[in-house]
């Protein structure tokens, strides 16, 4: 499967499934990326693989002038709902952020939350968070820890990657990430854990069933046998990290900074 293929079909997976459950999760996340670029009013801020929009409208909601860009459609379309109901002005955009429509430093900040990772050519994608990073810019972005225990499981389960693709697990390592961004920006890093809380191994595995495109696609293109062993997995991992009434599954993730 080419690039272009992988990507189509990701676009479909992802705007299939309600994103929206999992923002709630992923706020803690969304809030420290945000306040550690500290968004100023009418800054120029791009945010990549935007999703429903989440680090988008906590910019926009600071007064920055708020670009922001998916590959699926899907999701753009709920990001711009959500947007008009609070009267925010973000522009949005389907497109491929390894290939951007944007002019050179376009943008005086460039974010993206655990998104810009989940692109197969990482080459590529560092290349375009430089390019559209005006001069003394800032740049933000998170990517899970490698070993985050809910995401090994799941790999037990998917199929091999695309020849060639990277491995998204690679953004969370500093040393990667220096070796892709650290001639264009100069870098430091923070680290922040959002762990998957909820009442039961059983709600968790839901939520991630039916917010999380990728795993609805890889959950039915199963067969029943197969479908019973992955949620069997996932329910029993979750339970595993039970305290008291309450699931706090660890999910340890890196922040990026850098200023061009």
């Amino acid at each position: 499967m080419s690039f272009d293929e992988l990507k189509s079909r990701l676009a479909t997976a992802w705007g299939a499934a309600d994103w929206q459950l999992v923002v709630k999760w992923l706020a803690p996340m969304h809030e420290h990326l945000v306040s550690a670029l500290a968004p100023r009013p009418g800054e120029r801020w791009l945010d990549l693989a935007t999703g429903t929009g989440a680090t988008a409208l906590l910019a926009a909601r600071a007064g920055a002038d708020v670009t922001a860009q998916d590959l699926a459609p899907g999701m753009i379309e709920r990001a711009r709902r959500l947007a008009d109901q609070e009267g925010l002005p973000i522009q949005f955009h389907v497109g491929d952020a390894e290939d951007l429509p944007f002019d050179e430093a376009s943008f005086d900040v460039v974010a993206s939350a655990v998104g810009a990772i989940l692109t197969p050519n990482h080459a590529a994608m560092a290349a375009e968070l430089a390019r559209v990073c005006r001069p003394a810019g800032r740049l933000g972005l998170t990517a899970w820890r490698p070993g985050v225990g809910y995401f090994a499981l799941m790999s037990r389960f998917q199929p091999p990657p695309e020849p060639g693709a990277g491995n998204r697990e690679d953004w969370g390592r500093e040393e990667y990430v220096s070796q892709l961004l650290g001639a264009s920006f100069e870098l430091r890093f923070d680290e922040g854990d959002n762990p998957f809380v909820g009442a039961s191994g059983t709600e968790l595995w839901k939520r991630q069933l039916a917010g999380v495109g990728t795993v609805r696609q890889l959950y039915e293109s199963f067969d029943p046998g197969q479908r019973q062993a992955l949620h069997d997995a996932a329910v029993e991992y979750f339970e595993n990290e039970r305290v008291g009434d309450e699931i706090r599954a660890p999910a340890r993730y890196l922040l990026v900074l850098g200023r061009k």
